[in-house]
């Protein structure tokens, strides 16, 4: 099953929230925040054909045993995951991280994002490899020209929303981190989106 909360079972939070030094709960929270935003940037990278192709590198290239047995966020290329979000979000990645440090108050910071990020972007690609392979992403996965990805992303996106895709993303948005960070996110996501 590919879904968003499937995703989010992949990610070992407790030891996230050790690495980050907060505790497991304001690890959930920033992690919650944090993956359906890395999505929509993926998503955004999917549909432009230049950068779709170097997403399916990216993906082709994460060890999906990372998520054989549960993650251990020591196997995690933390360096290869600053690239990957570098390459994804491009100039508007300190925006990025700046509107994903005002969620959930104090506890949660920029610093903290900035951090964050680079785990996550391995596991959810690793992810979406595993799906793309035939873990529950079905054979039409498997077809060359970034649709596979591409659906892969719109079904977990779309699941994120409760099936409803047409406001996906900034309802996530909204939704993960208060109206104001949403709408910051959701316009930065859409820029990305409208360069396809």
């Amino acid at each position: 099953m590919t879904s968003f909360d499937d995703l989010l079972s992949n990610v070992p939070v407790a030891q996230i929230a050790e690495k980050l030094g907060v505790d497991e709960a304001t690890a959930k929270t920033a992690i919650t925040a944090a993956v359906p935003v890395l999505l929509g940037g993926f998503q955004a990278q999917a549909g432009n054909p230049e950068s779709g192709l170097n997403l399916e590198n990216e993906v082709a290239n994460q060890p999906h045993a990372l998520l054989d047995g549960g993650v251990d966020i020591d196997q995690v290329d933390v360096n290869n995951g600053n690239q990957i979000v570098d390459q994804t979000f491009g100039a508007e990645k300190n925006t990025v991280i700046s509107a994903l440090g005002n969620v959930g108050g104090s506890a949660i910071s920029q610093d903290l994002m900035g951090k964050l990020l680079p785990m996550l972007a391995p596991i959810v690609l690793a992810y979406l490899g595993k799906k793309a392979l035939g873990g529950g992403g079905g054979g039409a996965a498997a077809q060359s020209g970034g649709g596979g990805i591409g659906d892969i992303l719109g079904s977990l996106l779309g699941g994120a929303t409760g099936g409803n895709s047409s406001g996906g993303l900034g309802d996530i948005l909204g939704k993960a981190m208060g109206q104001n960070a949403g709408n910051v996110l959701g316009n930065v996501l859409g820029g990305l989106l409208g360069k396809k």
